[in-house]
């Protein structure tokens, strides 16, 4: 369907593929994965035509059609309702039936037997491409993606862009493309959403490449995972999890290649060396030398993945009870989200707060963490705690003129109140992969990813107790989320987090949050054990 092939590309002076090549055949099921800057989306963004390699031949089949979710899509804007919206997908259908509506107004003032034929042929045309379904089926998908049925009448204006986005990405289904491209489609679905695309993706007929970096979503969705590795394409057969175990089978058969080629290569090596000037063996000595040059050298195995180090410390100890809020009232305008709630919090609770999009995650996060005030609320916190937020608009709140020295100088106080050194912010910033000169880069060049690591290089650099954290694995590759679960696991302070990536739920939660009839409930065990519970699949 799609041949890639001897694919160079350069994002600068950065190689980012160095003549790669890939065939995508109808019926992939392909998950994209690859370190951030590795240059994933780029390739998306060639395979669609709206990058031009520097060298090398992307061949598309005619009939293969592409339907690309990007986050640009974003940014479309428009007063018709989302019904209307995602139901654009089918264009023809709808050519047609504003054909036939037309037809059948001039046949009340002009009825002829040719305006009848016409009807009827545009009739059975509008059977057979299925139109007299488009309204069913659209509707069938904007509730699997989280819609009511009253919001089906609501303008796409009314919604923020996470909710936007999902409307583009029913629109994108419905065309039903022959090749579906996500780029990173769960960042702005709940739980629920994601399941129901899984559902929709393993049943889906055609091909699909995606991008993400949540690990239970590639192993519910993928059968070929291609990773971009040493600037080239390299194909796995499998699932997430099946790419992981041949990884690791064909690193270690690659490093016992380069080993064995290695010694073999000194061996011949030292015999050169030892009878380069004897006449007697300069024949062979000769023939020795020949061979090593017509040897196909195994390079070298590339050094262990760099991703960030995360070590999260604390200044003090608290007492055993964190927070204790009872009575919380919150609503915007009419709609009310919570509604004499109650939470508590103890010391070395580390709780995931889930459940679908709209019930007040992250309004009740926010108001735990001091940033946002509740119609009614009584609070109390325990002896000694110290809080740190991180949330997605605090990526936007860095100052864009800082380098990144500067944005971490400003949480740099020991908890002596002494200043860190250069060198230690030196240290810090390498541990999430700014190095050398990168500390000076402003934060208005940086990436979604490389920001969200600046981001929690602060808090990480407060010391704080007891971390709050809302969505903190977007915009981090995979080894990084693991890196970042693992740091909580050994946190000895309290944590609460909204995810709805739910290998670092399982990974990192002792207790669920779920937010029910505007009340909090409280699932005192793992992710695991919770979905057992509630006959999640």
């Amino acid at each position: 369907m799609i041949v890639i092939n001897d694919l160079t590309y350069h994002l600068g002076k950065r190689t980012l593929y160095d003549s790669a090549s890939l065939h995508i055949k109808p019926k992939d099921k392909i998950g994209l994965i690859g370190p951030n800057g590795a240059g994933k989306s780029t390739l998306l963004k060639i395979i669609t035509g709206d990058l031009t390699p520097d060298s090398g031949k992307v061949t598309r089949r005619k009939e293969c059609s592409i339907g690309f979710l990007n986050q640009d899509l974003l940014s479309y804007q428009s007063q018709d309702s989302i019904r209307n919206v995602a139901m654009e997908a089918f264009s023809q259908a709808l050519v047609t039936q504003k054909k036939i509506e037309s037809l059948c107004q001039q046949m009340e003032v002009n009825y002829s037997d040719d305006l009848l034929a016409q009807l009827s042929h545009l009739q059975e045309t509008f059977e057979r491409i299925g139109g007299y379904d488009i309204q069913s089926r659209t509707e069938a998908m904007l509730e699997g993606m989280g819609f009511t049925t009253k919001d089906l009448d609501r303008s796409l204006a009314e919604f923020s862009g996470g909710w936007r986005m999902r409307v583009m990405f029913a629109n994108l289904l419905l065309q039903q493309p022959s090749l579906l491209i996500l780029d990173e489609p769960t960042n702005h679905l709940d739980l629920v959403s994601i399941k129901w695309v899984e559902a929709y993706l393993k049943n889906y007929d055609s091909a699909f490449i995606v991008v993400s970096h949540d690990r239970s979503f590639l192993d519910g969705t993928t059968s070929k995972i291609v990773e971009i590795a040493e600037k080239k394409f390299t194909v796995y057969v499998g699932n997430y999890s099946a790419y992981e175990i041949q990884k690791s089978e064909r690193s270690e058969l690659l490093e016992n290649a380069y080993a064995n080629q290695q010694k073999q290569l000194k061996h011949a090596q030292e015999f050169i060396d030892r009878f380069r000037a004897k006449a007697s063996k300069a024949k062979l000595v000769q023939s020795r030398i020949k061979a090593l040059d017509k040897i196909d050298k195994i390079e070298v195995p590339s050094a262990h993945r760099k991703t960030i180090k995360i070590q999260f410390s604390i200044k003090q100890n608290p007492g055993k009870i964190i927070a204790v809020i009872d009575k919380i009232n919150k609503s915007y305008g009419p709609v009310s989200i919570l509604k004499n709630a109650a939470v508590e919090i103890n010391r070395g609770d580390k709780i995931a707060l889930i459940g679908a999009n709209g019930r007040g995650k992250t309004t009740l996060l926010r108001i735990i963490a001091e940033h946002e005030a509740a119609e009614q609320q009584q609070r109390s916190f325990g002896n000694n705690v110290e809080m740190a937020f991180y949330a997605q608009h605090q990526l936007e709140a860095l100052n864009l003129e800082h380098t990144i020295i500067e944005a971490l100088r400003a949480h740099s106080s020991h908890s002596d109140g002494t200043e860190r050194t250069e060198q230690e912010l030196r240290t810090i910033a390498g541990m999430f992969l700014f190095t050398k000169d990168d500390v000076f880069k402003k934060i208005a060049v940086l990436s979604g990813g490389e920001k969200a690591r600046v981001a929690l290089a602060t808090v990480l650099l407060s010391q704080a107790n007891f971390l709050l954290l809302d969505e903190p694995t977007n915009h981090l590759d995979i080894h990084s989320i693991d890196t970042l679960g693992q740091a909580l696991q050994q946190y000895e302070g309290t944590c609460l987090f909204v995810s709805h990536d739910r290998n670092f739920i399982q990974q990192v939660a002792n207790k669920i949050w779920y937010i029910e009839n505007k009340k909090v409930k409280v699932f005192p065990g793992s992710y695991e054990e919770f979905k057992e519970v509630v006959n999640l699949s």
